[in-house]
């Protein structure tokens, strides 16, 4: 146990965002008459109810009741394990998953900026981006975002 009393494997699960949010509501006879199926688990537990349906002939309604799942999370479940296997069926992190201040337009401005003045620096840009496009950056995000624009336009035909 650890220091709050909790079981380690729970511990691990909500820090690798794998616990099921409801492990109680798993009903599927492999679950509860085995120690070898987790409902803790939420990656066995979407994976086997995917194979039910799949494997099984298990109809998706029926499925989902029993490994504690919306149809629709079924849905995504299956879709999520025949693009990208395994792996995708662990929660995405939550948040941005990119710059959503420094777009294509704001990275377009900067680089005008600095083609016109090359002794600007990113520090410089923060004051005429935030009055253009009303967004305050920090010069270490524009450094960033102007090197992934380069590369991006490096790759471009």
């Amino acid at each position: 146990m650890t220091a709050r009393g909790e079981d380690p494997k729970v511990t691990a699960l909500r820090e690798s965002r794998c616990l099921h949010p409801h492990p109680d509501q798993v009903t599927d006879e492999r679950f509860t008459s085995s120690d070898f199926f987790d409902p803790r688990d939420a990656v066995q537990v979407k994976y086997e109810m995917v194979r039910a349906v799949e494997e099984d002939g298990t109809a998706v309604a029926h499925a989902a009741a029993a490994f504690g799942y919306s149809r629709q999370a079924y849905y995504y479940a299956a879709a999520a394990l025949a693009e990208g296997g395994l792996a995708a069926l662990v929660p995405a992190k939550p948040g941005p998953k990119g710059g959503h201040k420094l777009t294509e337009q704001v990275c377009a401005f900067a680089e005008d900026q600095l083609a016109a003045d090359p002794a600007l620096r990113a520090k410089d840009l923060v004051g005429p981006i935030e009055d253009n496009f009303g967004v305050r950056v920090h010069p270490r995000s524009i450094e960033r975002a102007l090197a992934r624009h380069r590369e991006h336009s490096k790759s471009r035909p």
